[in-house]
């Protein structure tokens, strides 16, 4: 039997991000990596990230969180995720105030009239921290390039770690570049010891940013919660813009505040319900048949 089968699961997406939601506090179990694989074919319940709640283990909070990407390796933070299971808790419970845990550390999150805010804690910006495989002093501009060395195609990504490792690159015209093509190549990159979030990056204005994102695990994809957190971190960083800003991403806008006050970063969006279900055995059995 497959460890997955019978489970009850809600299918939910953040600007597009597909998510499925696993409530397994009452009986917790792992998530197979190779379930997660089969469940998320396109004929089965395609996603991007499953979210697994699990028993709390730090007092006061509502779940302890695992993320699982598709490709069933595992994340430490994913944005529209945290922004996905707050409004199922927030559902189930009727409070407006949620705290999970990840191992990324606390996720604190309010419903606001504009979806959620979720606070996703202090970004890291040294080498060992992304990490990289090699020191960098200065991870503001760091030494990579596609294409040619007199005439790369994209060079001198910022990286940042906000629970997962991210690059982002600076470009003129996001639509101009074909980051499927690139996307595993420098997610898969030596430099990146633990594979790294790719991000294309356009300034539109000084408080507006858009996006496009190769997902570490997951492929391309509609938005990516932790990688606008991460560009907008570095866009403030490498003095583009201001703290706060609008990031446009193929799915739709969050708002972006870098708060001076104590450096956490405050990502604001939607969320929505899709359908709920349950992980019978047989739709197990086809998937693992297939995978």
């Amino acid at each position: 039997m497959a460890a997955l089968a019978d489970r009850p699961f809600v299918k939910m997406n953040g600007l597009g991000n597909e998510i499925v939601v696993l409530d397994l506090r009452d009986a917790p179990v792992p998530v197979p990596a190779e379930e997660a694989r089969a469940l998320a074919r396109p004929d089965v319940l395609p996603f991007d990230q499953i979210m697994a709640l699990y028993p709390p283990r730090a007092a006061g909070t509502d779940a302890f969180v695992r993320i699982i990407n598709a490709d069933g390796s595992e994340a430490g933070a994913c944005g529209n995720g945290t922004r996905c299971i707050a409004l199922y808790e927030a559902g189930r419970t009727g409070r407006d105030r949620l705290l999970f845990e990840s191992v990324a550390g606390l996720l604190d999150c309010r419903i606001v009239p504009e979806g959620v805010t979720a606070d996703m804690g202090v970004p890291r910006f040294g080498w060992q921290d992304i990490p990289l495989a090699e020191p960098f002093a200065d991870t503001r501009a760091i030494e990579l390039q596609i294409g040619p060395i007199d005439a790369p195609v994209l060079h001198s990504p910022s990286v940042v770690n906000v629970g997962n490792p991210h690059a982002i690159f600076w470009v003129d015209d996001v639509e101009a570049h074909d980051l499927g093509r690139f996307g595993p190549l420098l997610e898969n990159h030596p430099i990146f010891p633990e594979r790294a979030n790719i991000s294309l990056a356009q300034l539109v204005a000084p408080d507006h940013l858009k996006l496009k994102v190769w997902e570490r695990g997951a492929g391309l994809t509609r938005a990516c919660g932790s990688a606008a957190c991460a560009a907008a971190v570095s866009a403030a960083r490498t003095r583009r813009t201001g703290r706060n800003v609008r990031v446009t991403l193929p799915g739709g806008d969050l708002l972006i505040e870098w708060r001076a006050s104590d450096d956490h970063i405050l990502m604001t969006g939607p969320a929505a319900f899709e359908f709920e279900g349950r992980l019978t055995p047989a739709m197990l059995d086809a998937a693992a048949s297939a995978a």
